[in-house]
């Protein structure tokens, strides 16, 4: 729980290494000259976060806790309907001078075009990205799903698939791809011009031990992804492009993909190749990305072990980490684990 000083709006100072609000000391007296100036400053010294598919679990309570650190939102969704509502439910915690919504469509370059334009204009720098939205690729019998009752992010856990998912069809898988990896990617090109304009800036993307590099037994796939000082974009786009066809030729076991949830296996395995790649590319950036745990969100049915509460902080770590903290790595949680 977090102490209940946090959720005043800038009563003096709190534990945040990069924002520290002046107490509010200014009075009736002082010139507007001095009022403009003390604006001017605080516009300049306000860190900007976007997080994407925020309207519903970890995404919208992520939004409230970087909120509840001062830090100015602008909560992203799909449906501009919800994206709204949620805007609303954080009125609850007194935030609604801290968080603002657009709506946004990764999938859609316009879309994510006219966000990137809105913050330029908006704020003129960009100091945290958190790539949230996602789906699972297939559909899935929820009934089955719960009656699980593992944790599916645990090592060694094997699950018949093939009784719980009922369809995974070309569209699906092609959505799938397209949301959590090409997704992050149109993200982070449309926005990194602004981040360059941050003191420290951050990228985090959300991905899954689903993701893992032992989920897959291609090698070819696995060479690649593994090879970071070769590694590229064309290089990364390509294994998507073989998982693709494969799919589409009913070749997905003969190649070393799984039958079940291949689709969101390989745009995560993708998507943590694609942040080893970023994070060599921009040195001054801290990018890492990130498995919440088994958690409690519509992907899993309601099925994980772990509050939306729980899953965000993870998030929160890497996207609030200190100067000279890590970057181009994958976490379990707040654990480093293996590629």
């Amino acid at each position: 729980m977090l102490p209940i000083w946090l959720l005043v709006n800038y009563q003096g100072r709190y534990d945040y290494p990069f924002i520290r609000p002046e107490r509010n000391t200014l009075q009736n007296s002082l010139s507007s000259q001095k009022l403009c100036s003390s604006s001017s400053m605080a516009e300049a010294t306000q860190r900007i976060a976007v997080v994407t598919g925020a309207n519903k679990g970890i995404g919208l309570e992520l939004c409230r806790q970087l909120a509840l650190k001062g830090i100015m939102v602008v909560l992203t969704a799909r449906n501009e309907k919800r994206g709204v509502e949620a805007v609303e439910k954080l009125k609850e915690f007194g935030l609604s001078d801290r968080v603002v919504f657009h709506q946004l469509d990764v999938t859609d370059t316009t879309s994510v075009a006219s966000l990137a334009d809105f913050i330029k204009t908006r704020f003129g720098k960009l100091d945290i990205l958190v790539n949230n939205a996602g789906i699972i690729g297939c559909t899935m019998d929820g009934d089955a799903f719960r009656a699980l009752g593992v944790d599916l992010t645990a090592e060694g856990v094997e699950v018949d698939w093939s009784k719980i998912i009922l369809t995974q069809t070309n569209e699906q898988v092609q959505e799938c791809v397209e949301t959590n990896y090409y997704g992050p990617k149109r993200m982070v090109e449309a926005l990194i011009t602004i981040l360059q304009l941050s003191d420290a800036p951050r990228i985090v993307n959300v991905s899954s031990s689903a993701g893992r590099l032992k989920r897959i037994t291609n090698e070819s796939a696995k060479g690649v992804l593994s090879d970071v000082e070769s590694l590229t974009e064309e290089r990364v786009d390509g294994v998507l492009n073989k998982f693709m066809k494969d799919f589409k030729e009913g070749a997905l076991e003969d190649n070393g993909w799984p039958a079940y949830l291949s689709a969101y296996v390989a745009a995560k395995v993708a998507l943590n190749g694609y942040t080893r790649l970023l994070a060599k590319k921009y040195p001054s950036f801290l990018i890492n990305c990130v498995c919440p745990g088994y958690v409690k969100t519509d992907i899993t049915f309601n099925a994980g072990f772990l509050t939306v509460e729980e899953g965000a902080e993870s998030l929160l770590r890497l996207a609030l980490l200190p100067d000279g903290g890590p970057s181009g790595l994958f976490f379990f949680r707040n654990q480093v684990s293996p590629f």
